[in-house]
């Protein structure tokens, strides 16, 4: 692989961290209309449907035959099956704040998780830098008056699982990239986490007798802005974009962008809501930008094994 294929990935980690600054901003208004698991099954039916019409017409070639896809069942019930469920349950016993404090820390799980798993290894600037970004975000949270309130540890344990769900999803599909093609990882998990939530969805409103509410907010032109944004762009252009990313970048280097949505999320609130921007949150913004740096600068010696890694998958 050349420097090009590497700098597409580069370009790809920042627009997913401002995409998913952005779908705070979404998510929120599609609750406005809908439970948070109808909301969940609308997203994922989006995301799937779209790329299935690239596929039935064979724009896009998938080949699963002889392919180890009890791995990609495991990738799937990390993300986005175990991610949007623990976060979903997470968010109803601790608060947003809360979630956006642990959510911070995934970068540092996934270094974890890489390390052991991958054998990838960081130069200590390279970690230093990783807990910058962190640092980064909580700073700006704990200045904001949030702080991480123990009794509710319930919700803490199902967010900070959400961290080691997504850092197990990052590092398993960066070792499936040799064995799968980026579109095939994203069809798999899309279609996965499309039937699982369409029946769980389905199965709740049938036992309770309110089959009519699920299809209740299509009614709202603001609830389907929202579910296409959030299937197509949030989903399914994220998850495409994450795979090819993860083929081409060590896992850990990937994920301290996921830290670059927070300032994205805030310009997003700025823009749109008209909340504050603060001196603080330019000081935040500065440590997880320098942080987002410093971990893809600071190991140039690993460069040339990510590039080794990358013409492996290639050959």
């Amino acid at each position: 692989m050349n420097s090009k294929g590497l700098k597409l990935a580069y370009f790809f980690a920042i627009l997913n961290a401002v995409i998913i600054g952005f779908s705070f901003l979404f998510t929120k208004m599609a609750l406005q209309n809908a439970q948070p698991l109808d909301t969940l099954t609308y997203r994922f039916a989006a995301s799937f449907i779209v790329l299935s019409i690239p596929v039935a017409f064979g724009w896009v070639k998938l080949n699963f035959r002889g392919k180890p896809l009890y791995k990609a069942l495991l990738l799937a019930s990390m993300y986005p099956l175990g991610f949007f469920t623990l976060q979903t349950f997470g968010l109803q016993h601790a608060t947003s704040a809360e979630g956006g404090i642990l959510y911070a820390f995934t970068p540092v799980v996934t270094m974890l998780l890489a390390s052991i798993f991958l054998k990838e290894a960081t130069t200590i600037l390279q970690k230093l830098s990783i807990f910058l970004s962190v640092f980064g975000v909580v700073f700006i949270f704990i200045m904001k008056g949030s702080s991480i309130n123990l009794s509710n540890m319930t919700g803490i344990f199902m967010l900070f699982l959400t961290c080691v769900a997504f850092a197990g999803y990052s590092v398993l599909a960066r070792s499936l990239s040799k064995q799968f093609s980026p579109a095939e990882i994203t069809y798999f998990m899309l279609g996965i986490g499309f039937v699982v939530f369409l029946v769980v969805s389905l199965t709740d409103h049938a036992t309770s007798g309110t089959l009519d509410r699920f299809f209740a907010p299509l009614a709202s032109g603001t609830f389907i802005v929202s579910i296409l944004f959030l299937g197509i762009v949030s989903s399914l252009v994220t998850a495409l974009t994450a795979n090819y990313i993860l083929s081409k970048m060590e896992a850990s280097k990937m994920s301290v962008f996921t830290n670059l949505s927070t300032i994205v999320s805030m310009a997003a609130g700025a823009m749109f809501l008209g909340e504050e921007v603060t001196v603080y949150h330019l000081i935040g913004s500065v440590l997880i930008i320098a942080g987002v740096v410093g971990t893809n600068r600071l190991g140039r010696k690993k460069a040339s094994e990510s590039i080794r890694f990358a013409e492996k998958i290639e050959a």
